[in-house]
Parts: structure tokens; sequence; C-alpha cells
């Protein structure tokens, strides 16, 4: 897809150097100016310092690559992050002189602070680590450290669920540490390295008991000197979107940690057509960022081809059913049984439907039942009913059981399982719950989590079970939201027709000085990851949609200014392929309201996310304007329901937020810095 290159105008305002009107013809005052000039850089160079080191697995000495190496001083501005090459390597050159604390993280292993390095003036630290391969108590339990300065409570992640989880602790009692409350003594350890100061933290109340999240923190901007190339995996859920909507409609701010701005602008149809030539159609459009001063948002869409109902394979799907205590209540075990006959209703002689359901125990209500049984389906369904407590990994374990034995050859495998994502009996081997989740993926029985309930809910574990499970996570808080999961777009989320989909921007360093992706923070891969078909990422089901934000700061006027490529594998698997398309200066309209309404709508909601989150980079838009913007979104789209949902919750937010502006004392908005976050001293 080529475009005529369009030209982007843009005005510098560059001083004249004044022009002495007379010359001293003093050489050797020459010569020393000369010989200043000449030394300067070899001065400049000799007061930079290099960390570098090697990361290595414990107990059998292997390197581990794309371990995520971030080196945090007073003496730097904001903070540096390099990965860990094929051989466990990394390298961190140009640091100025001072005392520097490196945090080294890994998905699959602890992480690990070294703190108190010193590094003088054009010296060389080399700092090798061992890490040890981490348990589901690291995956699942997080807990963020103290803030550097006292900008508000800092949010404290997944605390105590790791006793639930063992069975120390009873599901839905108040006695468990919140998200919101203070961490037990011993679940931060005491050499863990601050957050970055991008990182947003809780609002200071919560009215909702053992609400269980995790922050990512916030995507830096990235000087495309350093780094012109920007890679993720993509992602369809849109749960978060749906929690803050439960939370605002229940009178309260939604938890910060929860907010994934990706989530927000994914739940949106912006009416992309579909290519039937390709697997992929792209739609790309940008204007000048309404609160960023300098910088362009574009906006990047894509389409994944549709399937028709009659083209959609046959399936068998097993619903595991969480009916704890917890669960017993309306918009809980009453709203599964209200999901579970919509989607029996959309099923047809090609689908099977098998139930299963833990408590204290797990046991299977019905086996594989053709879905044209009806009413054998709707009495298994309507017999449910709330017993014990929460045996998670006995209920997982039956409902791989159940698709593995039933395996459909050719058609579509998936275990559902429907909880508020909190365990508190019968997990025994932790690690295994992943291995069992990802060795059924690869055989092809995908997860779909979907997940109920405010309060005594694991946001964390039901996220993470879906993306190690090859499927999607979804947050149902009314029926409706169910309706549009299993009804709306039934084919898109059971039939995967693409695998492992990764983005890459290649942004042209003669055209964008800049860029920040806006959300994807726990998606974010590295540029080499991209290529490497040993890397999971993201599956897109029939007709799914992806968009993405991002930030540019734009030098001069260009025929292009970056490339895309989409790499993704085919539902069977085997080698990836590659589509790759040249974005055009054309596609940059001069103004927010030049932009086509869906364009505008995707920036409204990545903003409202934005806002929710406590983001640095939105500092200088105001609840009113966000308000504003969201009423110029335009027609057709102004009118219809979720995009005037949309603008009923911003302005219901708008009346909920007392939070202080935790950057001010750092630095006032009318002198905000648009392109660095502040250092905090």
């Amino acid at each position: 897809m080529r475009h005529d290159a369009g030209r982007i105008r843009m005005m510098a305002l560059i001083p004249m150097p004044e022009v002495a009107s007379t010359m001293k013809p003093v050489l050797s005052s020459l010569l020393c100016c000369a010989l200043l000039l000449l030394s300067a850089p070899a001065l400049a160079q000799a007061q930079t310092g290099t960390i570098h080191g090697t990361v290595t697995a414990a107990a059998i000495n292997d390197p581990i690559p794309l371990v995520v190496v971030t080196a945090s001083s007073p003496a730097l501005q904001g903070e540096r992050v390099v990965q860990t090459d094929a051989q466990g390597q990394y390298v961190l050159s140009g640091l100025p002189a001072g005392v520097y604390t490196l945090l080294f993280e890994h998905q699959d292993f602890r992480a690990k602070a070294r703190q108190n390095l010193l590094l003088s003036e054009g010296g060389t630290l080399h700092v090798n680590v061992t890490l040890e391969v981490s348990t589901m108590e690291e995956i699942v339990v997080t807990s963020g450290p103290a803030p550097l300065i006292d900008l508000g409570a800092i949010g404290r992640g997944v605390s105590g669920f790791f006793e639930r989880l063992a069975g120390s602790g009873n599901k839905g009692s108040q006695g468990g540490t919140t998200a919101s409350g203070p961490p037990p003594s011993n679940t931060t350890p005491p050499h863990q390295a601050p957050p970055p100061p991008e990182r947003t933290a809780l609002p200071p109340q919560q009215p909702f008991a053992d609400m269980y999240f995790k922050s990512y923190g916030v995507n830096p901007t990235i000087d495309t000197e350093e780094e012109r190339f920007s890679t993720f995996s993509v992602d369809v859920d849109r749960a978060s979107y749906a929690l803050a909507r439960s939370y605002l409609e229940r009178g309260a701010l939604p938890d910060e940690q929860a907010m994934r701005v990706e989530e927000f602008v994914n739940s949106f149809d912006y009416g992309y057509e579909s290519d039937p030539e390709s697997p992929f159609s792209v739609h790309v459009e940008g204007f000048p960022s309404p609160s960023r001063k300098g910088y362009h948002v574009v906006h990047i869409g894509l389409k994944a081809r549709e399937v028709s109902r009659q083209q959609r394979k046959p399936s068998h799907l097993v619903f595991v059913i969480d009916v704890s205590g917890s669960m017993d209540l309306e918009n809980r075990l009453g709203l599964v049984k209200q999901s579970l006959r919509l989607l029996v209703n959309e099923l047809d002689e090609r689908d099977r439907v098998s139930i299963a359901v833990y408590g204290t125990t797990a046991h299977t209500v019905l086996g594989p039942t053709r879905a044209t049984e009806k009413r054998k389906l709707m009495a298994a369904i309507d017999s449910l009913e709330s017993e014990g407590s929460t045996n998670a990994q006995a209920g997982i374990e039956l409902g791989y059981t159940l698709a593995s034995e039933h395996f459909l050859e050719g058609g579509i495998n998936r275990v559902i399982l429907c909880s508020d994502g909190v365990a508190n009996n019968g997990i025994t081997d932790a690690d295994g719950i992943w291995q069992r989740v990802r060795g059924q993926a690869a055989r092809g029985i995908t997860l779909t989590t979907v997940g109920f309930g405010m309060g005594n809910y694991n946001d964390v574990l039901m996220e993470r079970l879906a993306q190690v499970g090859e499927g999607n996570y979804a947050y149902v808080d009314q029926l409706e939201e169910a309706r549009r999961l299993f009804v709306g777009n039934l084919a898109g989320t059971l039939q995967v027709v693409a695998k492992d989909v990764k983005l890459q921007l290649e942004f042209d360093r003669k055209a964008v000085a800049r860029y920040r992706l806006v959300g994807y923070e726990n998606r974010m891969l590295a540029k080499e990851q991209f290529s490497d078909d040993r890397v999971d990422a993201g599956e897109v089901g029939a007709g799914h949609a992806v968009t993405a934000i991002y930030e540019v700061k734009l030098r001069e006027p260009t025929p292009s200014f970056a490339t895309l490529r989409i790499r993704y594998k085919a539902p069977e698997g085997g080698d990836s392929r590659l589509v790759e398309k040249e974005l055009p200066a054309s596609i940059l309209r001069p103004a927010y309201g030049r932009a086509a309404p869906p364009t505008r709508l995707s920036y409204v909601a990545a903003a409202f996310a934005e806002k929710l989150r406590g983001s640095y980079w939105v500092r200088p838009l105001t609840w009113s304007q966000l308000v504003s913007l969201w009423e110029e979104v335009g027609e057709p789209l102004h009118d219809r329901p979720d995009v005037a949902e949309l603008g009923s919750l911003i302005r219901k937010a708008q009346t909920l937020d007392r939070r202080a502006d935790r950057f001010e004392q750092l630095v006032p908005v009318s002198t905000m810095d648009f392109d660095r976050v502040p250092a905090i001293k």
C-alpha cells in the first residue's frame, strides 16, 4: 500500500549568530581557542564511563539473553535501559560519574538489583550477575517499592496473593492485603531498585478489597539516534477498559495499575475494511498532538481477514467455571450463566460443549455435547451452584484433560475459564500450571479467560493465563459485554487467523527525532525478537482489529517517515511471514479536526487511559479539554452507543478525580519538558 508522498510544512526558528564587525588578529588567542575546541570532544568523552557484564542462570551457568537491564542514578536524567544479547552480555556506555543501581529483569527469572555501584569519571565497571529461575510467586506476586520522593501512595501490585494461592487464607476474606493497602513486610526485598519516575501510583483509597493488579510502567520517549526500531507483540484484549467502566459506574476511580492503554484503544470499532487479498489491511493517519507540544499523534490500525459464520471451523469448547463461595453473587456466577446461555444459542451442529466446575474439588458437569442439544446444555448451565473454596489448579487440569481426550482435529479446541481469578486451595505445583498451559497451547488447545466480579479479583493471573495459553482475556461487567464477546464477535473470539503477530516500526532518523509508543508496556520486544520465530507473541482472531498510537516528534519534511512491518504465522504454525508498508508523510493531517472520526476516537480512548493512570505526558490535557475532544469526534461515531458511553465515563472520571499532580513539585505544567520526564534528585 503506497501513497504519493505529501509535504509536511514545518517551521524552525533558527537564531542567526551575530557576526563580529572586526577581528582581532591575535595569533595566540586564536590558537588557544582552536586547541580548546579540538580538545572538547575528548574531554566530554573522558567524563563518561561504562558499565558492562554478563547475566547467567544460576546452577547451570548458561547466559540469559533478553534480560532487561535498567540503570538508575541521581546523575542520570531518567533511566538507561538495555537488553542482554545472545551471549547474555550487556553494555551501558556514555554514563556520567555517580552512584548507580542496576536492576536485572526477565519474565522467567527472579529480578535482581545491584546497588551502590560507584562509577568514576571515564571509568569502567564490570558487573556480572546470576539470576534464579522464578516461581509462580514471582510471576503473579508483584510489589512496588517505596517512592523516590513522597508523591502519594505508590502502587503495591499483587501483594499477599501467593499466601492465598497456597491455602493460608480464605478467598473473599477481608483480612488479606489489598492492592491499595500496605504490603507485607517481606514482600519488597530491601535491595530492590526504585521505580522509574514515570511509574504510576494508585489513588489514595480503593473501595474494593483484594483487587490484584500489576503496573508495567509508562513507555519512555526514545531518541531515534539511540534506537530507531519500535517492536511489540499485538494485543486484542479489552479487559482493562471494562474494568475501568466497572469502577466508574460504582462511583470509584479505577486502580491506576489496571489501566492498560492498548485495551482502551482496542475496545472500539474503527470501521476498518479488511483486505480479501491480504491477511491484514493497514490504516494509518496522524495529526498534531492536542496535549504534547511539538509532537504528532500517529494512529496505526490493522484488520485481520474476516471469516464468515459458514466458514468458521467446528469447535469443542470446554468451559471451566469457578463455583466457589465468592462466586455466589448475581454479578458473578449469575452473570456467568447468562453469558453461557448467549453463547450456546450462537453455536450450531458443528460445535460441541463440555462443562467442568471447581470449588473445593473439580468435577465434570457435562461431557462433550452437541450444541444442537440446547435443552440439555441449558439444564446443565442452570444447575450450577456455588460450593466450597477455590481449587483453581484442579479445575484447569480437568478442563485440559477434557479438551485433550476429545481433541477435534482440524477444528477449534479451546478452554474457556470463567472466574474471579483468585485461588486459595490445591496449588501444589505452581510452575507446573504454566508448563501445562504452554504445552497444551503448542498442541492447539488455547485458553480464553473471562473475569467476573469486583472485589476479590485477580487481573494479573487472568491476563497471564490467557497470554501463556495463546488466547484472549476479557472482563465481563455487564451482559452487554458478554453479548459483544460471545455473540457479536464469536468468530474472532474463537477462531485464530494469525499466530505470534508482531509489529515493528522503523523510524527514518532524518524525519523523526523522538517517538513514544502509547501503551503495550507488557508486550514490548527487542528488535532482534521481531524476526526470531521462537519468540511467542499475540494471536489475532478472525476480523479482529489491532490499533496502536504513537507520539512522534518530526524533524523535517520527507516523503515518508517510517516503515511498518508485520510478522505473523499461519494458525497451524510454521515459519513466519512478513508484510511491509511504507508510511508516507501525506497521512499527517494539519489539525485534530481534519483527521477522520475513527482516528480522533482512538486518540480520545488513549488519552482517557493515560489520564486514569496518571501519565506524565497528558498533564497539560485537562478533563474538560478531553470532554471537548470527545465532543469533536464527529459523526457518525459520536452518537454510537459505545462512543456515547465513553463520553459518559470521561465525565464520571472528571467528577471523581481528586488526585494531586505528582509531578507538580518537580516541574510545573507550565514549564514541563515535553521530551523528557524530570529527573528525581
